[in-house]
């Protein structure tokens, strides 16, 4: 099943049904306003919401209307939770061999994982607005998941009863703020604006074979300009699994349904490489942090910019057949106005 939230003026928007192939979609008001009412009310909810959908994709619901990703919210234009792990502990090695820091024992063992804002999203056409070039703008391409009610102390095998929806993110860093945030040892704030979400969740199922053990088995690929920058397999190298990310954080409390859980930064490991660019017939990257780590080891310094005002990023993921899963994420960064 596929679920989107239409802008309407108001701040959580208005549910839809998305047919599998995005083309068309179907408000139900008799059903759930918002995706935010779907979930507190999953048991009943789903059900229903899987007749319309199945009466979709057999083309008996003549009144759907089209479906258009740029009139689209993020799913859940705010959520009560939003926590972003580090599952790919390739990405936080490569992070710390650039700066000549070894990998603490425990990061295998215990994933990282930090609270975002998540008072207010971006939709998945809405530009990334920053006062300035200088703070490093860079795109995260990672996969979420959305969990019902988690009760605090929930197992990793627990916690996989409690996935409802997947979906894609791009986590906005602003690189240049980092340091001195962190050097505070009190974590991300600033360094960390809005999110932007795919325009479509999907349940799990609709992977089919793609989603098992926790993971998504599928290539995430993302576009700089128009030029595609990488496609590594986010199933791949995740040393985390989303279980285990949802257990770790029901550790000391209770997830409230519409809880969303980031995977962190998707980033493949090649043979003996840390890193390998689409141009040298590798699988590339899903941030620029980890090309200019790739070429601070390489080359003694980084050599790629961040993004600039006008540069633009795409973030989709494609089944087997070439259809788009989730819609794109397809962002311009433009500058503040103030």
């Amino acid at each position: 099943m596929k679920l989107a939230t239409l802008k309407n003026g108001r701040r959580d928007g208005v549910l839809v049904v998305v047919n599998r192939t995005l083309t068309h979609c179907q408000k139900v008001p008799s059903i759930a306003s918002t995706l935010q009412d779907a979930l507190d009310h999953w048991d009943t909810a789903e059900g229903k919401l899987r007749e319309i959908y199945n009466a979709m994709n057999r083309g008996e619901l003549q009144a759907a209307q089209t479906f258009n990703p740029a009139q689209c919210h993020s799913p859940l234009p705010r959520a009560y939770q939003w926590a972003d792990g580090s599952a790919y502990i390739n990405h936080v090695e490569l992070v710390r061999r650039a700066r000549g820091a070894e990998l603490p024992p425990s990061f295998w063992t215990e994933p990282l994982m930090y609270q975002g804002g998540s008072d207010s999203f971006l939709g998945p056409r809405d530009p990334i607005t920053v006062s300035s070039e200088e703070w490093g703008v860079d795109l995260e391409a990672e996969v979420a998941v959305i969990t019902d009610d988690v009760p605090m102390g929930t197992t990793p095998e627990q916690a996989k009863n409690h996935i409802r929806l997947i979906m894609l993110v791009n986590d906005v860093s602003l690189r240049n703020l980092i340091p001195t945030e962190l050097a505070k040892g009190f974590g991300f704030f600033q360094s960390k604006p809005s999110s932007a979400f795919s325009p479509v969740a999907i349940t799990p199922d609709e992977l089919g074979r793609d989603w098992r053990d926790g993971k998504v088995h599928r290539p995430l690929t993302v576009s700089i300009n128009s030029t595609l920058f990488g496609h590594p397999d986010a199933g791949q190298d995740m040393t985390f699994s989303f279980p285990q990310l949802i257990a770790h954080a029901a550790k000391t409390r209770n997830l409230e349904a519409g809880s969303i859980l980031g995977s962190g930064t998707v980033s493949n490991k090649q043979g003996d490489l840390y890193g390998s660019s689409i141009i040298n017939g590798g699988v590339g990257y899903c941030c620029l942090a980890e090309v200019r780590m790739y070429e601070t080891i390489e080359k003694g310094k980084p050599q790629t910019g961040f993004l600039k005002f006008g540069d633009s990023v795409k973030i989709e993921m494609f089944d087997n057949n070439g259809q788009s899963l989730f819609g794109a994420i397809e962002q311009q960064v433009q500058p503040n106005a103030e």
